[in-house]
């Protein structure tokens, strides 16, 4: 199998462009940290909710009133208000490193987001938000119905880093000319070196068929440390090259 033929993605990040021209990469957030996420911000409405309860039994009928303006604002407002600050974000989506933007990377805009916490109430069908974690576990980007509909993406607000320091390796050339799109995913392969375990590493470069000469041997250790070699080569050390 040759790099340019690989069939999907080998993770979850997301490349989009922006209309200036800006290449950006985002990491969706799963389902626990956005149910994390939305527990706490649970607990700090409910805490809000208490106080202004508390104060509302001593104003008597307009108590009542004030009673149910608090629990819409709660309910429908307090997303929204927090997703249009400059973080993107409700205090629980902060807590966790977390954001709420267009799927251009862009930030959320007022439309979309009224939409997408609107549509809770589909994600919420039959119950407990059934509809929006079976969409969530369904998609690779973790979307629920309302982040689809409103073209939004809960992401992780860090900046995410594709490429660190490359392995020790030998310079290899290449076994024969490599497209733009193939130096691309070898440089990064191997800059992800630091995030990956070795025995994932040479199964991953095992996939790198031809590029290597001689060609890659069924040993993932060997095909690793030749593709390795190979990075070295693509990011311009011409020292000891083989």
């Amino acid at each position: 199998m040759s790099l340019a033929a690989l069939p999907s993605p080998l993770d979850t990040l997301r490349a989009v462009e922006t209309p200036e021209g800006i290449a950006l990469t985002l990491r969706p957030a799963g389902v626990v940290p956005r149910c994390l996420a939305y527990l706490i911000d649970l607990l700090i409405r409910a805490g809000v909710f208490l106080l202004i309860a508390i104060v509302a039994g001593l104003l008597g009928g307009f108590g009542k009133a004030l009673i149910y303006i608090s629990l819409f604002a709660l309910e429908w407002l307090y997303p929204v208000v927090f997703e249009l600050m400059p973080r993107g974000a409700t205090p629980g989506k902060r807590a966790l490193g977390l954001c709420v933007v267009m799927d251009s990377g862009l930030p959320v805009t007022p439309a979309a987001s009224l939409l997408r916490n609107l549509l809770r109430s589909a994600d919420f069908m039959p119950g407990a938000y059934a509809a929006g974690l079976a969409a969530m576990l369904l998609r690779p980007d973790f979307k629920r119905l309302g982040d689809v509909a409103a073209g939004t993406l809960v992401v992780y607000a860090d900046a995410v880093r594709l490429d660190g320091a490359l392995p020790a390796a030998v310079p290899t050339p290449p076994a024969r000319a490599l497209t733009a799109r193939e130096q691309l995913a070898i440089m990064t392969w191997a800059g992800r070196a630091a995030r990956l375990t070795p025995e994932r590493l040479g199964e991953l470069a095992l996939l790198a068929d031809g590029v290597c000469a001689p060609p890659p041997a069924a040993d993932a250790g060997a095909a690793r440390e030749r593709l390795l070699g190979v990075a070295h080569w693509l990011a311009g050390r011409r020292e000891h090259a083989e």
